[in-house]
């Protein structure tokens, strides 16, 4: 197995790697297969099926956007400058699709439906694509799947992967660790750390100044991100009403830092994200966007009260692909799949791993700290408010960030040795999360979702 950590870590736009970024991906996909196998013939309709997770919590997560955006030839990284509303507003009342030359006919109140039966059997965030005549016969019918953290597997693909993940086969790398344990006796052989490790695996496809570069982007994305969240304040769009806190937080802690404490500053760096991305803004898949403040504030919070350098802002974001990547292989970090233990828990472990790469931790403490985070998540549940990625999903970020940095100092204060291994956690995650609820899984149906009552 091998996931980039540039692949990891996409850059795009909120406010939902799967239910938004994913389903953009997708549409676009189809886009190109229909450049390849251009119809003809006039008048020809596309229409876009959303099912199961997507279907219940899509209108909050701008899905239906994203379907418009996509099949128009937007793809996220692309947008992150742009005026979303402004350009989804043209094209709402464009009513047709221009690909190649041809014309299909698509109006995106009409043609994207939102479809609440039975999901797709193969994974809940399923998203059909189909081609009708004008006199409505069915011409074809393409089948995508969200995945999480903004990746997409076709029908066919998802069938014949694992995870479901399409990933290279492990064996052709230097270090192909598919297992925490195999990564710790690998490292043990080598003598490598794992973010050396990581690094080896990198080279296959990448040269040291082209990973380099690829870091620096995907950490100035992240700062930026932090940044814009603590100069912006306001209502968050959606109708919940709900309040940006991060800027007035963080000119709190300005004002009187005497008074703050480690886990106000992870609060406010990690809310400001979040924010931003509840308002549709750019952010980093970390690994996802309901999950995307944890890793910039643990690493904003080591680079503005600790002074790290390059080097390790490096090994920070490597160290943590590496676990996040056994953790999509093993389990998930979709939240429609297993619930937000596989989204805010998997960035928890990943910062924890991370941040205790960077303070000199072994390879067993590392692993350690990834199990300590994982596991104090275990089923955490995603039962978003209105079907947005506000409520509960901004403050548990700060959460998550806290817990992460929790883990990383109890690890550092062991040998690293200890009971539970972060493949059993991993295993553990995944069986919570086939035997939680549908309820509990990004569709709004129970829990928080449910429990809003008037004041």
């Amino acid at each position: 197995m091998f996931i980039s950590v540039l692949d990891l870590y996409k850059i795009g736009i909120g406010p939902s790697s799967s239910h938004t970024m994913g389903p953009m991906v997708a549409a676009s996909k189809f886009r190109q297969w229909l450049a390849s196998m251009p119809f003809t013939e006039s008048n020809v309709r596309i229409k876009c099926i959303l099912k199961g997770s997507l279907a219940y919590t899509g209108k909050g997560h701008a899905t239906d956007r994203a379907i418009a955006l996509g099949l128009n030839g937007y793809l996220p990284e692309e947008l992150t400058e742009t005026d979303v509303n402004a350009l989804v507003a043209d094209l709402w009342i464009r009513n047709s699709v221009e690909v190649a030359g041809h014309t299909y006919a698509f109006s995106p109140d009409e043609d994207i439906v939102f479809d609440r039966r039975d999901p797709l059997i193969e994974h809940p965030n399923g998203m059909i694509f189909q081609l009708f005549s004008p006199s409505g016969t069915k011409l074809d019918e393409h089948i995508y799947f969200s995945i999480g953290g903004g990746f997409v597997s076709t029908l066919a693909e998802i069938k014949t992967i694992e995870a479901p993940l399409i990933m290279e086969e492990a064996s052709t790398f230097p270090f192909p660790f598919e297992s925490a344990i195999r990564m710790l006796n690998m490292s043990k052989e080598s003598g490598l750390s794992i973010a050396d490790m990581k690094r080896e695996n990198e080279h296959q496809h990448h040269g040291d100044q082209e990973l380099d570069r690829g870091l620096d982007r995907i950490w100035d994305a992240m700062r930026t991100c932090v940044e814009n969240g603590l100069a912006t304040d306001g209502t968050l769009p959606g109708g919940l009403n709900v309040q940006r806190r991060a800027r007035g937080l963080h000119e709190q802690l300005q004002a009187k830092p005497e008074d703050a404490t480690q886990s106000d500053w992870l609060c406010a760096y990690a809310m400001a994200v979040n924010e931003e991305n509840a308002a549709g803004h750019m952010v980093v898949t970390a690994p996802t966007n309901g999950a995307a403040g944890v890793l910039p504030s643990v690493l904003y919070y080591m680079v503005v009260h600790h002074g790290i350098v390059r080097k390790q802002i490096h090994d920070y974001l490597i160290t943590s692909a590496a676990i996040g990547g056994l953790i999509k292989h093993r389990s998930s970090i979709s939240g429609a799949e297993v619930g937000c233990q596989g989204e805010v828990g998997s960035a928890a472990a990943m910062a924890a791993a991370g941040l205790c790469a960077i303070k000199g931790g072994t390879t067993l403490q590392i692993e350690n700290a990834a199990e300590i985070a994982l596991e104090h998540h275990l089923g955490l549940t995603c039962d978003p408010v209105g079907g947005l990625v506000q409520v509960p999903c901004i403050e548990r970020n700060g959460f998550g960030a806290i817990k992460a940095v929790t883990a990383a100092s109890l690890a550092m204060r062991g040998n690293g040795i200890h009971f539970m291994s972060l493949d059993n956690c991993i295993a553990a995650m995944k069986q919570t999360g086939e035997e939680m609820s549908h309820k509990f899984k990004e569709t709004s149906l129970g829990g928080l979702a449910v429990s809003v009552t008037e004041c």
